[in-house]
């Protein structure tokens, strides 16, 4: 099946749809978005899209979820290797491999390091997730890599709630993510270490809950936490009561070691950001030292000096493979905050805990994650 490329939003764009989800995923850079869930009788669309469009590819393109390759800024060269921010996967064009109604399978050559990513995005009838795997073929040698998942949440304060798998610390980023005198303006205090999303301290001495969103309106910060790679599955979760919903993704924690969290609530007032980008999440599961780039990522930093991994060793004779679940499900109204997310006993679903101990389940293929011993049995 040959695909039909569409404008939307500003960018040439594939569809893909099944009965329960509809995506599109954009030719130059491979952003996923936007993206409607049906859940309950309703649309949702969970995902931002930034409000411009005269800019430099990556954030011209800037919505959805992203793959990244290597992640980060990258303004430091690697071994004569200069990468654009996010990589070539986030800034070229991809090709179009293959097409069908729930399947579409993308390449892309890269180019400041030779090699081969190839984009598989899945969807399967009566599931309201999205399966995507990225195939790293060709190369050799260390590289950061992960998702760049961005959520608009409703305009009134709090109105989501953040949850995760167990981590082993948080960390604030080193330096603040932004700086007055540029016209931009962070919050939390440089460096800061927690093991709690709800105390997380603030430049003023004080501490803030991260765990509720949005926040701190005005700032922009960015905190990153060590998933505890002890645990099979590990999770993030955002929790809209109001809406009726929570938002997942899952992921192998020995593939994707740490969760970055993108605080974007209009802390920018420089182009192209001009106090206008509000109100984001950036859920970013990677392997990465915050959001620096490759070289930051190979040296020695305060994670991989206590023995954390911040880069994957590639093998062009071994090509590497990116499983990645996100999804949306129902949920009543009393629904606090997810606690917990698990294989369910009927091996064909989910199991959402709440931290007020209610449970719903959607149905979800575990299997795609290719974890050993994490198994549920086939799924429709």
């Amino acid at each position: 099946m040959q695909a039909e490329l569409q404008e939307v939003l500003g960018q040439p764009s594939w569809r893909i749809a099944s009965d329960a989800v509809e995506a599109f995923v954009t030719e130059t850079a491979g952003h996923l978005g936007p993206v409607t869930f049906r859940v309950g009788g309703k649309s949702i669309q969970p995902f931002s899209v930034a409000p411009w469009a005269d800019l430099p590819t990556m954030l011209k393109v800037l919505r959805g979820d992203f793959f990244c390759l290597p992640f980060g800024g990258n303004a430091t060269p690697f071994q004569g290797e200069q990468h654009p921010p996010h990589g070539d996967t986030a800034n070229r064009p991809w090709t179009l491999e293959s097409a069908s109604p729930g399947q579409l399978h993308l390449s892309l050559q890269t180019q400041a390091r030779k090699g081969r990513v190839d984009k598989h995005v899945t969807l399967r009838p009566g599931h309201t997730a999205i399966y995507q795997r990225h195939v790293i073929s060709g190369m050799s040698g260390p590289m950061s890599c992960g998702h760049h998942a961005m959520l608009k949440f409703p305009d009134v304060p709090g109105s989501g709630v953040i949850s995760t798998s167990r981590f082993r610390r948080g960390h604030v980023s080193p330096v603040p993510l932004e700086q007055a005198s540029e016209r931009g303006y962070s919050c939390l205090r440089p460096g800061a270490v927690f093991q709690s999303l709800e105390r997380v301290p603030t430049q003023t001495g004080a501490r803030t809950d991260l765990s509720r969103y949005p926040a701190r309106r005005g700032f922009e910060d960015l905190v990153l936490l060590e998933t505890d790679a002890r645990q099979r599955l590990a999770w993030t979760a955002v929790t809209f009561a109001e809406q009726g919903y929570v938002w997942f993704a899952l992921k192998d924690p020995q593939l994707l070691r740490q969760t970055i969290f993108w605080l974007s609530n209009a802390g920018r007032h420089y182009p192209p950001w001009d106090g206008r980008h509000s109100n984001v999440l950036g859920i970013e599961d990677v392997t990465s030292y915050f959001h620096y780039g490759l070289a930051e990522s190979v040296n020695e930093n305060p994670l991989t000096a206590d023995g954390g991994h911040t880069t994957h060793a590639l093998d062009p004779q071994q090509p590497l493979a990116i499983q990645y679940i996100i999804g949306v499900a129902p949920i009543p109204p009393d629904f606090d905050r997810v606690a917990a997310i698990r294989p369910a006993a009927d091996g064909q679903s989910v199991e959402l805990v709440s931290r007020n101990k209610l449970r719903v389940h959607t149905v979800l293929d575990l299997n795609f994650l290719g974890i050993e011993g994490l198994k549920n049995k086939s799924v429709r």
